[in-house]
């Protein structure tokens, strides 16, 4: 049953009305809504208070298996409020913002459940970097990214590391230093985001691809991001080392005999996430 529940999440203080976050229970999957359309859905101080009280809440339950961060309105992120770092100039402002969100960019990457963003609009700058730091993106067809700091005289620096690892060298960094948008199919080719669809089909698109994350073993996956993430800086000796450990503990669970006896028997695994 699918459950709404915006009273987790704390009133924008711009309208005291309305949530700054919609969240929706749906079994194994939780989603997510930024809801301050009005502002374009800027990371402010408070929306980022806001998603990280939920995402740490949703880290720590191993009921959800998957979690889509999606938005209200025309766009799915602008970044930062910009007329919240003008009002506040000082450094020492200007640096706890930063650090807040590159923390919240670090739990989505943590947290073991698979993070799916949902880009109904644009996606620019700390927003194009909250694309890149979930783990699968969809995008409706008229959706558009940038990271456009470069045309107000700020390097996208902390975007530069979410979409570095996305993207090849050269694309990342035309897409950082010339600020243009790319659209959804551009975005697709180059790796930002998995899967276009037309708006009408987007919901369906995302449907599909949590349907084959969750028909298979929560131990599987968790372990599987886990190991993905973590192999990715190592050297290529080391990263088959723990590779075969991650292997090896992974062979101990439940869920493993199960899958491999369903298989040979030729019927479907019932998972139980051990």
């Amino acid at each position: 049953m699918t459950q709404f529940n915006p009273i987790q999440s704390h009133s924008s203080s711009i309208d005291s009305n309305e949530p700054l976050v919609i969240r929706e229970n749906s079994g194994s999957v939780v989603t997510l809504t930024l809801n301050s359309p009005k502002q374009f859905n800027a990371l402010s101080v408070e929306l980022l208070a806001v998603m990280q009280a939920e995402l740490d809440n949703i880290a720590q339950d191993t009921n959800i298996q998957v979690l889509v961060i999606a938005a209200n309105g025309k766009a799915f992120c602008a970044g930062h409020n910009l007329k919240e770092m003008r009002a506040n100039p000082d450094e020492a402002f200007q640096r706890a913002l930063f650090e807040q969100c590159s923390q919240m960019m670090l739990t989505i990457n943590r947290m073991p459940q698979v993070v799916i963003a949902k880009v109904q609009g644009i996606a620019t700058a700390a927003g194009c970097q909250l694309v890149a730091a979930c783990d699968l993106a969809v995008a409706s067809d008229n959706a558009k990214f940038a990271t456009s700091g470069i045309n107000v005289g700020l390097f996208c620096s902390t975007p530069a590391v979410a979409v570095s690892r996305n993207l090849s060298r050269k694309q990342a960094f035309e897409l950082l230093i010339t600020g243009e948008f790319i659209d959804a199919h551009t975005a697709l080719l180059q790796g930002l985001i998995n899967r276009v669809a037309s708006a009408e089909q987007l919901d369906s698109i995302l449907q599909s691809l949590i349907d084959a994350i969750t028909a298979k073993s929560s131990v599987a996956v968790t372990t599987g991001k886990t190991m993905f993430y973590k192999q990715l800086d190592m050297e290529l000796a080391d990263a088959y080392e723990y590779a075969s450990e991650v292997m090896t503990c992974n062979m101990m669970a439940d869920d493993v005999s199960e899958g491999i006896d369903a298989f040979i028997e030729k019927r479907h695994a019932v998972w139980t996430g051990r």
